[in-house]
């Protein structure tokens, strides 16, 4: 049957459609490659050792883990912090983020030591985006309101920290973490990514319900938009350390490795 030209156009249009819901699909949820490293990233208010309740799951599950000093100074050398750790790697490796190192899990997660990127309550920018003209689309969260700045360096208030940031912590172990945070250059804030990995890698997306540093359905959003595995978990912005089986098990996923 012959077609006249509004219909092969149709016809013509949908079939690109398709074509890229079905790569944008196969670049969200393939079956994972099975990696036996994992690079963590920590963000704002904290240090590597916020992944240490994340961190002896997942060596238990002989996966080799590296978390990397985050020097949260400027976007460039943030990535490049992570991408001399992702340089060592050996083969195929998870890069996970938590929270502003998002930014940094979707600038280097182009890595091609990179096997799968993991988001926990993280940001997850498209190339070029203003990350902040986004999030100000959202009700602004309230820890938001507890950013204070010495000079350049911003840090939150102690007030700030344990109810908004580790709110569904014990208090003593929430002043612990306070008491390593560190503080954040404004600069940092400005940069924006080049490239937005989770385009081409698979990727997964834990959602922290209870969250008050990003906005539960901002993350929802970005989460959707990347087709990311995306699960709930009833906690604060720091479900890595309230819940760190869950958090643990999504990486392991990502790794091809599921208990």
């Amino acid at each position: 049957m012959m077609m006249d030209r509004r219909t092969f156009s149709t016809a013509l249009l949908a079939g690109a459609a398709a074509s890229l819901i079905s790569a944008r699909g196969m670049a969200a949820n393939p079956a994972p490659i099975k990696a036996r490293n994992v690079v963590l990233v920590h963000g704002l208010f904290a240090d590597g050792s916020c992944w240490s309740e994340v961190i002896p799951r997942l060596q238990a599950a002989g996966l080799n883990v590296t978390s990397v000093q985050n020097p949260l100074t400027t976007l460039p050398e943030a990535v490049a912090s992570a991408q001399r750790v992702l340089d060592r790697q050996d083969g195929p490796t998870v890069l996970v983020g938590h929270s502003f190192s998002g930014m940094i899990v979707t600038e280097a997660g182009v890595h091609p030591n990179v096997s799968a990127l993991v988001y926990v309550a993280a940001r997850a920018p498209d190339a070029g985006e203003d990350y902040t003209a986004l999030a100000k689309t959202y009700p602004t969260p309230p820890a938001s309101a507890g950013i204070v700045f010495d000079g350049d360096e911003g840090r939150l208030s102690e007030q700030a920290f344990l109810h908004d940031f580790a709110g569904d912590l014990p208090e003593a172990k929430a002043r612990v973490l306070y008491a390593v945070q560190q503080p954040f250059h404004k600069a940092l804030l400005a940069g924006k990514t080049s490239h937005a990995a989770w385009r081409t890698k698979p990727s997964y997306y834990a959602v922290s319900t209870e969250d008050r540093t990003i906005n539960p359905d901002l993350e929802r959003f970005m989460a959707k938009r990347m087709g990311a595995k995306t699960i709930e978990v009833k906690a604060s912005h720091l479900a890595l350390i309230s819940r760190p089986d869950e958090i643990a098990q999504l990486i392991l996923e990502a790794a091809g490795q599921q208990a």
